[in-house]
């Protein structure tokens, strides 16, 4: 059984997603896309928000569209898949992701098998230590949003798995995606220029888990750099 999950906040040229790209993304088989920072990045989310197959952040407001997690079922294992947003640097209002998870969690564990955790955040420190919290709560916790794949996986002591960033999939030159003279303009000057995506060739990074059938637990890590 394999589940596949895609990060697209960031797939329309950086800054959000449309529908036409979540189709096509849903078209190579993924079973959920998650978003960030950037979830209302493009108005066409708001007409495929509240499908099954996306999740935004569970922490923003309460009564905004769409939802914080899902429940997908394959091959007879029910596997919940819980979108979240950090407060650290991140410049979006948002409740606690900390005690958000843990009411989540608590309202669906009896219900599934598998639980992982998106946890789109920008300090390193914010999302380990969700990770050690939700030790043993949630099967997967994985980090995105800095866009550079850390060399941290492990199994932390209770069973869960965890990586602080998955790392990105775009330009291989660039500064995390974007055109790298543009950044320098940014950097140097304080003005905003606007984010240009670089071109050349593309990278790939993503992270592979492998869960036991039995105690679904994973078992495995294994990053892929491509």
């Amino acid at each position: 059984m394999i589940l596949w999950l895609s990060i697209g906040e960031n797939a329309a040229e950086g800054m959000g997603i449309t529908e036409k790209m979540y189709r096509d993304i849903l078209k190579l088989k993924v079973d959920v896309v998650t978003m960030g920072n950037h979830t209302w990045g493009k108005k066409d989310i708001f007409s495929f928000i509240d499908e099954q197959t996306i999740v935004r952040p569970a922490n923003y407001p309460s009564n905004n569209p769409g939802k914080g997690y899902t429940i997908v079922e394959k091959k007879g294992k029910k596997i919940a898949v819980i979108n979240l947003i950090g407060r650290v640097t991140m410049g979006v209002l948002s409740e606690n992701p900390f005690l958000i998870a843990k009411q989540i969690i608590g309202n669906i564990q009896s219900q599934v098998d598998i639980i992982i955790v998106d946890f789109h955040a920008e300090a390193t420190a914010e999302k380990i230590a969700l990770g050690y919290y939700l030790d043993g709560q949630a099967t997967i916790v994985f980090g995105t949003h800095t866009h550079v794949q850390t060399a941290d996986e492990k199994i932390l002591k209770k069973g869960t798995a965890y990586i602080t960033d998955i790392g990105m999939t775009g330009p291989k030159d660039s500064v995390i995606g974007m055109d790298i003279d543009v950044s320098f303009k940014r950097f140097e000057t304080s003005l905003p220029e606007r984010y240009k995506i670089a071109e050349g060739e593309a990278m790939f990074n993503s992270c592979l888990f492998e869960v036991d059938d039995i105690t679904n637990k994973v078992i495995k890590i294994e990053r892929i750099n491509l």
